[in-house]
């Protein structure tokens, strides 16, 4: 049984932006997978790239510890995606707008955060995401 583009988007989604979980988020990859930001400087608090499914975990997992405050969750209700599919049945495009703050009371404390991701998937696994945001915003 393949996994679908919605499926591995969606457990992409809750493993890392959602619940925090490196370990889930690492078991999303295939053993050599590849995650990489390519905006993002190398001195930035998020890696630039992690390769391999262990350095996912151990990056993510401090980069995870690292975050403070509840300022960055997503708003879910408020947040739009559309995901592309390709003529590669092993590539898809990942389209967010995602809301972050705010106290869903329109407060004016949102931000909207636009990105793109760029998912391979290999045996029903992600073997290279590269995900395009603005670096300013991740701290």
């Amino acid at each position: 049984m393949s996994v679908s583009p919605q499926e591995i988007f969606r457990n992409y989604v809750y493993a890392g932006s959602l619940t925090h979980n490196a370990d889930a988020l690492a078991e999303l990859f295939t053993e050599g997978g590849v995650l990489e930001a390519p905006l993002v400087p190398a001195d930035a608090a998020f890696p630039e790239r992690m390769e391999g499914r262990e350095e996912i975990r151990r990056s993510m997992a401090a980069y995870y510890e690292r975050q403070t405050g509840g300022g960055g969750a997503p708003n879910v209700e408020k947040s739009r995606y559309v995901l592309h599919i390709t003529d590669d049945p092993d590539v898809f495009i990942a389209e967010i707008d995602t809301v972050l703050g705010g106290n869903g009371e329109g407060d004016g404390g949102e931000v909207t955060v636009s990105l793109v991701q760029i998912f391979r998937i290999r045996d029903g696994k992600i073997a290279h995401l590269r995900d395009y945001f603005t670096p300013g915003l991740v701290s």
